[in-house]
């Protein structure tokens, strides 16, 4: 299993940018953003998904070695902008 660190950011309608990281186990990028993605949206009140669909939700994951540095391969660093 590696370790990814997975950062969230949209348009909160009060709060202005809003976004939070998150640190999770997989065994591949795809299945780190999976699993982040499902924990960030758990998270979220009513308002505030329908804020996340309304502006896009940017992510950026990178793959963070085990001394805790981050590694910035650009093969994984991911970064996708509007969803929906």
């Amino acid at each position: 299993m590696k370790t990814f660190e997975v950062s969230f950011r949209y348009e909160d309608r009060q709060a202005g940018s809003d976004g939070k990281s998150i640190k999770v186990d997989a065994s591949s990028l795809p299945g780190a953003v999976a699993k982040a993605t499902r924990e960030f949206v758990k998270g979220l009140d009513r308002k505030q998904r329908f804020d996340m669909n309304k502006s896009g939700l940017e992510i950026k994951a990178i793959s963070v070695t085990s001394s805790g540095g981050a590694d910035q391969n650009p093969e994984t660093a991911k970064s996708a902008a509007q969803a929906g």
